[in-house]
């Protein structure tokens, strides 16, 4: 199979026969053999309804129905655990994705061989109060993350190998990090391309601005966990140690003013009275703190069933 399309939604049955309708176009034209995974992610509309109607009419279109609203994340794993064909693509249900983008977003990955390739919506139909904060968070996400050519971590049109995404897990809300996580698993060959970007037909927008304080708490998560994950006593410990040895100068230098005001005959005042002790006294109980919840990370991260599970790419 060429090509499987993964589209989570929630709520959007009123847009759903028109995606649809446009994707069945675009294989057809294109001689794709393909199938379309719907994940209803526990719409209260009759989104559902509509996926049985298309899914009776067009045998290339399955569903999964989620019991409650989980999330964007857990949509598109399930999507990506039933997918066969050679590439996955995602694509929002609410018609701001073109369909008409998957031909080359297809060659992208078969043709140029990249992993990844996900899409740039550089000329948005969203509000400044959204717009703006996509802006500094892409920023942030390029730098912390060192995938500097991608411009739009959050478009929800990407194409991927399929090995990748078999080899990803996407919980929480992760997936405004795929590249990321597909760049820690070992997928290096990511890649952009400018999509085009409709403004909202139906419905109004399932996100908030809550989003971006979640997605900067999540990158520093993946950030931690990718770098630290298996080896936390180098962070821990590290950190740790510093913060002991400051506050061990510290104590000492405390002492030694002591000893010398003591020695020449000039005033001097108990070093439990230096508000100077206490913080560095402070620094050493954290510093200790710190290293032990090193020693304790490594105990978690031996005891770990995954601490071996290194992923093969070939063998022969």
């Amino acid at each position: 199979m060429d090509i499987s399309i993964v589209v989570p939604l929630y709520n959007e049955a009123e847009s759903l026969p028109e995606l649809a309708s446009w994707i069945e176009r675009v294989m057809n034209e294109n001689n794709f053999s393909y199938e379309v995974i719907f994940v209803n992610d526990g719409s209260t509309d009759d989104s559902w309804k509509v996926i049985k109607q298309l899914s009776a009419k067009n045998p290339a279109f399955h569903g999964v129905a989620f019991r409650r609203n989980y999330g964007k994340s857990p949509a598109l794993n399930t999507g990506f655990a039933r997918a066969k064909g050679d590439v996955v693509i995602t694509m929002d249900a609410d018609l701001q994705d073109s369909p008409d983008e998957i031909p080359e977003l297809y060659r992208m990955i078969t043709a140029e061989g990249y992993d990844l390739v996900s899409g740039y919506k550089q000329k948005r139909y969203d509000p400044l109060s959204k717009t703006i904060p996509t802006k500094l968070f892409n920023a942030t996400a390029r730098k912390v993350t060192g995938i500097n050519n991608l411009h739009d971590f959050n478009c929800g049109l990407k194409a991927y190998r399929n090995k990748v995404v078999k080899h990803i897990e996407i919980y929480g809300d992760m997936h405004r990090y795929i590249p990321y996580l597909a760049k820690l698993a070992g997928f290096n060959r990511i890649g952009e391309k400018v999509v085009h970007h409709q403004a909202r037909k139906y419905g109004k927008t399932k996100f908030g601005l809550d989003r971006f304080v979640n997605g900067y708490l999540d990158l520093g998560t993946l950030w931690f966990t990718g770098k630290f994950g298996g080896k936390p006593m180098h962070f821990f410990g590290l950190l740790g140690s510093l913060m002991f040895i400051l506050g061990f100068i510290a104590v000492a230098v405390v002492g030694f003013g002591k000893l010398w005001d003591m020695y020449h005959g000039n005033p001097y005042i108990l070093v439990t009275e230096s508000p100077y002790f206490y913080l560095a006294l402070t620094l050493m109980i954290i510093g200790c703190q710190l290293f032990l919840a090193g020693f304790v990370g490594e105990l978690v991260a031996r005891n770990s069933q995954r601490r071996n599970d290194y992923e093969i790419d070939e063998e022969l």
